[in-house]
């Protein structure tokens, strides 16, 4: 155990104890799971009653490690799972419209990347604690995050999530830097609690479920303002009408106002690099 890292204490630690525990006598008290250490018995811990811990332990791990590694902030790139890299396959089709418009779209797997790239040139400034470059983990944009980000030699984040269906981290987050989650409340509370910029393109229910969290907190104050970019102005054209909530009254007149439109990763940068005066 680090001493500099953890403080000196006269108690065993938890790891130490825990070895112990497991060299014990085989007998059948000690088979019983009643005698368990708690926090090593996945039993126990997966129990309903226990989401709470579990909740705590999910904000707690990686907050730890990026707190470890010195990241201060992050620009997150939300998007779609289902862009396929130009060139290639868009086996997230089911008919040919779908194929059609994803292998179209899939121009934003560039901008992405290239994004991800200008995100992390500014971040090595910073030795890599400023404008890391964090992502869900997954295919589609999030791999283009990621891969731009990795592609300069630099470190980024993915948040993944446990879905039904397999998903397994891309292969160009930074491995130190890959969490896993249960809960996607707290996954999602990770996802802004460093942001400086939130860059969101073409998707679907889960691109627009994190794109209107984060606009609701700042529409609501309770998220500092930040630049907001939605990279398709076309696509964004159509899949949501923001001028239309604002007649209706159901959003304040200048509420659209938050967010920036744009088509390339450059204009994107550009917005960010004007709102904090960098140079």
């Amino acid at each position: 155990m680090n001493n500099e890292t953890t403080g000196w204490t006269p108690l065993s630690h938890a790891d130490e104890d825990l070895e112990r525990a497991k060299d014990v006598p085989d007998t059948p008290q000690t088979r019983a799971a009643t005698y368990k250490l708690a926090w090593a018995d996945e039993d126990f811990m997966t129990r309903r009653e226990l989401r709470a811990v579990r909740l705590q332990l999910e904000l707690l791990k990686p907050e730890m490690t990026l707190a470890e590694r010195g990241i201060r902030s992050t620009v997150i790139l939300f998007g779609g799972a289902r862009l396929p890299e130009p060139g290639g396959e868009a086996w997230a089709a089911k008919n040919e419209t779908q194929k059609k418009n994803l292998l179209k779209n899939s121009v934003y797997y560039d901008e992405a990347r290239k994004f991800a790239r200008l995100c992390s040139q500014q971040s090595a400034l910073s030795y890599y604690r400023e404008f890391v470059v964090v992502t869900g983990g997954g295919p589609g944009v999030m791999e283009a995050g990621n891969r731009g980000a990795d592609d300069v030699g630099a470190p980024s984040i993915g948040l993944n999530i446990v879905l039904p269906h397999e998903q397994a981290p891309n292969p160009y987050v930074t491995p130190e830097l890959c969490f896993n989650f249960h809960y996607f409340a707290i996954r999602k509370m990770h996802f802004v609690m460093r942001a400086k910029a939130v860059a969101v393109f073409p998707g679907g229910f889960g691109t627009m479920d994190e794109f209107f969290e984060t606009l609701t907190l700042i529409q609501t104050g309770r998220m500092e303002r930040v630049p907001i970019i939605l990279f398709g102005s076309e696509f964004w054209k159509h899949a949501i009408d923001l001028d239309y909530l604002a007649e209706q009254g159901t959003i304040s007149p200048g509420d659209q106002n938050i967010i920036d439109f744009v088509d390339t990763a450059e204009d994107a940068w550009g917005i960010i690099a004007r709102f904090y005066d960098l140079r």
